[in-house]
């Protein structure tokens, strides 16, 4: 039967095949909602086909969603994809954003919910495009709803949608250029929904809580299609809302759910409160995706949750899914996104050729989930595509054993001076910290070196750091030029939509200004002790600078790492005081060198006197004799 389940490439044929072999399992559960079964899905989607067909609206017309997360939602996508094109956007959006996605998707209607989405009905309206009120029958189960609104007239090409046709149109983020359309078809959503069906085992019995948004790819295929792909059911909540999460656990008792790792952070925050729930309601798996899962979180999750969490990786033009990590008993390897799960992954240079094991380069796919283009964006589909590879923008490696390990976006990579940082190395690196609960590493802009090395960080509720700490505990496990310039505090840090944490433009959304070295140094202020004049002229020395005042700035004198190192090794031999290159983070300038070389001759001075007091207690108890023995020896 699975295989015949498989051969289905249209969502309308899987859901009807799925509804003629267990008619009355259920499809669709929702808070305080009776459940929807498959049967009763199947008659609203052919409800809702026939009220569409009859506004005119069929094959290959693209229909505009502005609905919040809801069963309702969920049927209409499944509705809308089996006839004509499903456009779901963020109904949090403003008449701005409405405006430019409507006239960009040329959308036929726009499906809006009774008495909600205001900035929505307008832009519509200001472009004269149709408007259809969807409102939720709320004594029906989960999912049911009836349709009004737009003039009765007939489809240009009626009838169910084919596998070539397109079933879901969405928009990249375009954080740094204008969005651009993906186009997936149903045999592309069908097989990723498959791929995933089969990477975790999904099955009758499964039932997944979702919390994503579904006017995502990850919500939509990657829990919804995945899921009644099996003939399994989803639990659809008006969102991720963490206070409610484990009374959703407790009332659904699904068997796994899928987030974001700000979602899966935010969950374990709750968890010592919700211990006994945890234990009554045990999942089966637990699954990540859509950003980078930090090996610490992975550990925290399946120590707490005692489940495999599996991290997987997607994006919207693979219709998501593209490489997953195994169930056990199979290895999940902690940083890795697994092995490919459905298209075939590789790694290429620059140039075309694919890379071979433990060589980082970018990541490429190519399958039957992946989108054939973007539409209309010719030069994007020059630059996307390479000898039938699709270039994902990227970076990383595969190990011997065919996992994928993930760099970073190719934007996103931080390039000081010539180096290159993975932003995602540092961020692990930072949440090894006792007191940091969150962090996100990012590009800030510097005048001299281009980019300069960034981090925001949440701290754990009653802990505390200091920019200083946070440096100097990175400056052990990574070099020097990896050590972020600028640490922020905040309370929360910025997201996307989906609850992805968000690198590029972060400096700006966080006010950052350029740091600039060519600035005007400090006034002269000349060396007021002995320290301070050594100090002036192991600097001077190195950096080839006469005339350097106690305030002046390291970098701004032209300092680098190799210099930093050079005033180390010459502090060591003339003043026999071994600084540690942290001294050069911060505000690296004479005047707290100094104060730094003093608090660690005070310390050595105090050892010293401790180690003399304790040598003249245990002479005072020997004897004559004794002291006189170690006298001898000592001859």
């Amino acid at each position: 039967m699975l295989s015949q389940l498989f051969s289905h490439k249209e969502i309308y044929q899987k859901l009807k095949a799925q509804a003629q072999k267990n008619p009355d399992s259920i499809a669709i559960s929702s808070p305080e909602r009776l459940p929807l079964t498959y049967r009763r899905l199947l008659e609203q989607i052919d409800s809702v086909i026939s009220q569409l067909n009859c506004l005119g609206i069929g094959r290959f017309d693209r229909v505009a969603v502005a609905l919040p997360n809801s069963p309702e939602m969920a049927v209409a996508f499944l509705a809308i994809a089996s006839c004509a094109t499903c456009a779901p956007l963020n109904p949090a959006y403003r008449t701005k954003e409405f405006d430019f996605y409507l006239s960009d998707l040329n959308a036929k209607a726009l499906i809006v919910q009774s008495q909600l989405a205001e900035p929505a009905r307008i832009a519509a309206k200001q472009r004269g495009i149709p408007i259809i009120e969807l409102s939720p029958v709320l004594t029906a189960e989960a999912g049911i709803f009836t349709l009004s609104g737009g003039e009765p007239q007939s489809p240009a090409s009626g009838g169910l949608a084919q596998p070539e046709d397109v079933a879901l149109v969405l928009h990249t983020s375009g954080t740094t250029s204008r969005p651009k359309i993906v186009p997936l078809t149903h045999a592309n959503l069908c097989t990723s929904a498959e791929n995933i069906q089969l990477a975790l085992k999904l099955s009758q019995s499964d039932r997944c809580l979702n919390v994503m948004p579904l006017f995502h790819i990850h919500g939509l295929v990657g829990v919804l299609l995945s899921s009644l792909s099996a003939g399994a059911s989803v639990v659809c909540t008006s969102g991720f809302y963490a206070p409610k999460f484990f009374d959703w656990l407790e009332s659904f008792h699904p068997t796994w759910y899928s987030a974001v790792p700000t979602m899966h952070q935010a969950i374990l925050a709750r968890t010592e409160a919700n211990r006994e729930i945890i234990v009554r309601c045990p999942l089966r798996l637990i699954r990540s995706s859509s950003a980078p899962l930090p090996p610490q979180v992975m550990a925290e999750l399946e120590s707490v949750f005692n489940v495999p969490v599996i991290e997987s990786y997607g994006m919207t033009e693979a219709a998501h899914q593209m490489s997953s990590n195994p169930l056990p008993p199979h290895q999940r390897k902690p940083g890795s996104v697994g092995i490919a799960a459905g298209p075939e992954v590789a790694i290429m240079d620059p140039g075309g050729n694919l890379l071979p094991a433990e060589e980082i380069g970018e990541v490429v796919i190519q399958g039957a989930n992946v989108t054939s283009g973007y539409e209309n964006n010719p030069e994007a589909n020059e630059s996307a595509f390479t000898k039938g590879w699709f270039r994902t923008g990227d970076l990383g490696s595969l190990d011997t054993d065919g996992y994928l390990f993930l760099k970073g976006r190719i934007k996103e990579t931080i390039n000081r001076g010539g180096e290159k940082i993975f932003p995602r190395e540092v961020d692990e690196v930072l949440l090894e910290h006792p007191a940091v609960k969150q962090v996100v590493t990012f590009a800030a802009a510097h005048t001299l070196l281009g980019e300069e090395v960034a981090a925001a960080i949440v701290l754990k509720e009653n802990a505390s750091a200091t920019e200083q700490e946070i440096k100097e505990f990175v400056a052990q496990k990574l070099a020097d030029f990896k050590v972020p310039r600028v640490v922020l505090f905040v309370e929360e840090i910025p997201k996307g939509p989906t609850g992805k944490l968000q690198r590029i433009g972060l400096a700006e959304k966080l006010g950052l200004q350029p740091s600039d070295p060519t600035a005007p140094r400090p006034e002269f202020v000349p060396p007021r002790t002995p320290l301070e004049e050594q100090l002036v002229n192991i600097w001077s020395l190195v950096l080839g600078v006469k005339s350097i005042g106690i305030h002046d700035n390291f970098f701004q004198l032209g300092g680098d790492s190799i210099l930093a190192a050079q005033i180390v090794n010459r502090v060591l031999e003339s003043i026999q005081v071994e600084l540690s290159l942290s001294i050069f983070f911060g505000q690296p300038t004479v005047a707290n060198m100094a104060v730094k070389i003093a608090q660690i001759q005070a310390e050595a001075e105090t050892v010293r006197s401790d180690e003399l007091t304790t040598l003249l207690v245990e002479l005072e108890s020997l004897t004559d004799q004794e002291v006189q023995k170690l006298l001898d020896k000592r001859e």
